[in-house]
């Protein structure tokens, strides 16, 4: 390029000049008196024909003549162009010979040689430094330890991690007969335990058991379905936890989240297990970007929610969609066993093994429940002064509507303690980021509706809260299942005013026993000091004694809020 443009400026000196000598009379005398003016100012001479110096900015052959320049740009001093590098294009999520997932974490290869984009991938390779040893657990008569079922090295390191260390109830009954391949269905509440046992068959299963080698991406080898999108993150988290020392990559779908990250995951090279809700399933499976034909292991949990949602169809036709149940394994996990649930059963598994948790063993045996009898007027200062003079720091408060879990949130913000909102109003993306904050103690109080009823495992909840009492009283089950999960102990705090305390027959008569009915200690009733941002809250209107007209409903809610 240097060269050419120096060819430029030369032939065009040449032609000046050409010009200028045809033009000029004064022969060689004025050129000598004129190069003697030039030596005496210190000035640069002009070269022969009176043209100007080429004039190429921050070059030394701007001062140079045109011999000067023409000598400079000979073709044996011109360096050979260096070649040109071509930066290497950075696919997301890896090549499969490391890099970078999208998470911006390495990635690992996986089984199939993708990249995997698991919570803990580095911890994968450094699985085979640990060993079984450093995990030593006592026998005990009548409790089954995670070691008599042989499992692979990589989840009793993962079990030993999250420090579990005897099986509850149902995991000691199904985990011997779903590892060994056989389908299985139960009837257990969110607590007891269940959501391990089958990602532990699974897991287990995926690593024993070769990938098929005409596996394409997108298709996956274990399906797990849920009725909501909590309940699926939660299992999602799960299986990343009992996984973290394998190369397995797992993807949760569901609505609400960015549709187009959620396909660059499951398209981005081999996937191993889907946890997803049936609406963004179909959307993915109709766009062809999943497939569903390799499927060994397909779970419905909750599957009585599924019925209650009007899911059944959508279910039926993913169903549809996977190898016959001959050629897979099934596990369908209910809260309860209605007639329409047990059709099903018998639709989708081939001889499973059943097992029956009695919601009663789940509400009672391992949560202490009271219930505190007050008034409206009373129940903010009974929990101020229960979570400040207790100085509870981790608890989860329900309420039955969104304007009252709205109102209760903002008094707890106007006295300066930390806390947030959990209901249906709340954004997907501010509820994730809600409950991992809550999970990593940021949050010291969550008001929550019954959206986080089921499907939500925080560990450490010490107590739950009903401000007011549920009107279903299976939600009452779910609520207070938030504690004391997988054998843990809690704490349930009932509150029953003139407006809620007549639910409390149908709650004791569907958990088989009476709750403990007392009076709160005089101290627990004082009114709070004033609010730090200098807001009053009165107790809400009371409801009038007499008959009131219906409430208006639009589309079918009230307008004072949804459950």
């Amino acid at each position: 390029m240097i060269k050419s443009i120096i060819q430029n400026f030369f032939n065009r000196i040449r032609q000046m000049g050409t010009t200028r000598n045809e033009e000029t009379t004064q022969g060689s005398s004025s050129s000598v008196v004129h190069e003697s003016k030039e030596e005496s100012d210190g000035r640069p001479q002009k070269p022969i024909g009176g043209a100007s110096p080429i004039p190429i900015p921050g070059s030394s052959l701007a001062a140079k003549s045109v011999e000067e320049v023409s000598a400079d740009v000979s073709p044996e001093k011109i360096p050979a162009p260096r070649p040109r590098r071509r930066r290497p294009r950075r696919r997301p999520g890896g090549n499969g010979k490391g890099g970078f997932s999208p998470s911006g974490k390495p990635s690992v290869a996986g089984g199939n040689g993708e990249a995997v984009d698991g919570p803990c991938t580095d911890e994968a390779l450094a699985a085979d430094d640990w060993d079984i040893s450093r995990f030593e657990i006592p026998r005990i008569e009548e409790k089954t330890r995670f070691h008599d079922l042989d499992l692979p090295l990589e989840i009793m390191h993962a079990i030993h991690t999250l420090d579990y260390q005897y099986c509850t109830p149902i995991q000691a009954e199904l985990l011997p007969k779903v590892l060994s391949g056989i389908d299985a269905t139960g009837r257990a509440q969110t607590g007891t335990g269940k959501t391990a046992v089958f990602l532990i068959s699974i897991i287990t299963r995926l690593l024993r058991t070769p990938s098929p080698e005409d596996r394409h991406r997108g298709t996956p080898r274990a399906l797990i379905l849920a009725p909501t999108r909590e309940l699926a993150m939660q299992i999602e988290q799960n299986a990343k936890e009992l996984s973290r020392y394998t190369r397995l990559k797992i993807v949760a779908v569901y609505g609400g989240m960015d549709y187009g990250k959620q396909k660059q995951m499951l398209t981005n090279g081999m996937v191993d297990i889907v946890v997803a809700t049936p609406g963004r399933l179909l959307d993915f499976k109709q766009q062809g970007d999943l497939h569903l034909g390799k499927v060994e292991t397909l779970v419905i949990d909750e599957a009585d929610r599924m019925l209650d949602m009007g899911f059944i169809p959508d279910v039926r036709r993913i169903v549809r969609s996977t190898p016959p149940k001959a050629m897979r394994q099934t596990m369908l996990f209910s809260a309860t066993l209605t007639p329409e649930v047990t059709q099903l059963t018998s639709e989708w598994t081939m001889d499973p093994a059943v097992v029956e948790i009695d919601r009663e063993q789940v509400a009672v045996d391992t949560v202490e429940q009271i219930v505190y009898i007050t008034t409206m007027e009373e129940k903010f200062s009974l929990l101020y002064n229960m979570i400040t003079l207790q100085g509870l720091d981790r608890v989860i408060v329900f309420t039955n509507r969104r304007d009252q879990a709205r109102r209760l949130n903002d008094q707890f913000k106007s006295y300066g303690i930390s806390c947030s909102l959990l209901s249906g109003e709340v954004e997907q993306s501010k509820r994730i980021r809600t409950l991992e904050d809550f999970r990593a103690g940021k949050i010291r109080i969550m008001v929550a509706t019954d959206v986080a009823a089921r499907g939500l495992h925080v560990d450490g909840i010490s107590h739950v809260v009903n401000y007011y009492l549920p009107q279903d009283p299976e939600d009452y089950v779910h609520r207070i299942g938030r504690t004391g999960r997988a054998g843990a102990s809690g704490m349930s705090v009932s509150f029953a005013s003139e407006d809620d305390s007549f639910y409390i027959p149908g709650i004791e008569k569907f958990i088989g026993r009476e709750l403990h009915c007392v009076h709160p200690e005089e101290e627990w009733l004082k009114e709070p000091p004033p609010p730090i941002h200098g807001t009053t809250y009165s107790a809400p209107p009371r409801r009038a004694q007499h008959p009131s007209p219906r409430p208006h409903r639009q589309n079918g809610h009230t307008r004072n809020g949804r459950r």
